[in-house]
């Protein structure tokens, strides 16, 4: 994987003194999430559900380091509709008001990341933001991926019953990581990224 542009973004957030975030977007089903668990030999467990609904949450998040003390943060909104380009423009809204000074966000390519609003965003708030993009097809850089599958892991073999409790599991998957920084940069050193946390 190309490292060389990856190693630009790391060198112009510490030229400006700025948080550096890792952005992305997820979807969680009502539909159970199963994954491997253990049980006794000879009792296979069962997952028994009633749910024939493709009813989802969508997620946007964003885990942020510090410029001088490498602090790391997770930002998150829900949004019961998909997330396009307006949804973007006001989930950065939401991070410039809660991280002081410059910001540099990576994104990756997804054409709900470019053009329309986010242009104009970018020239209203063009002191303070600023967007990079991860190359195509590459997510195993974007360390937020290790969010959405430390929160799905924690949501495995549930069954829910409606979107209120699936809009709870979520929140409460998301805070449990939130709250904890080993598990935030366990998420930034399993990606692909050059190495930058000290």
């Amino acid at each position: 994987m190309e490292t060389k542009g990856l190693a630009a973004y790391k060198k112009k957030a510490a030229r400006l003194g700025a948080h550096l975030v890792f952005a992305d977007e997820s979807g969680f089903l009502l539909l159970p999430y199963v994954a491997k668990t253990w049980a006794p030999q000879g009792c296979t467990p069962v997952h028994r559900h009633r749910q024939r609904s493709r009813q989802r949450i969508s997620v946007i998040s964003a885990l942020s380091v510090s410029p001088r003390q490498q602090r790391l943060g997770l930002y998150y909104q829900l949004y019961l509709d998909g997330i396009g380009r307006q949804e973007v423009c006001i989930f950065l809204r939401h991070l410039l008001r809660h991280l002081r000074g410059p910001v540099v966000v990576l994104l990756d390519n997804s054409s709900t990341h470019r053009y329309g609003e986010l242009k104009q965003l970018l020239q209203e708030k063009k002191s303070r933001l600023f967007l990079e993009y991860f190359p195509a097809y590459a997510p195993e850089l974007n360390p937020d991926e290790g969010v959405w599958s430390l929160s799905k892991r924690a949501m495995a073999n549930s069954c829910l019953l409606d979107m209120d409790q699936l809009i709870e599991e979520v929140i409460g998957s998301m805070e449990q990581i939130r709250r904890s920084s080993r598990k935030l940069r366990g998420c930034i050193l399993q990606s692909e990224l050059p190495s930058f946390l000290r």
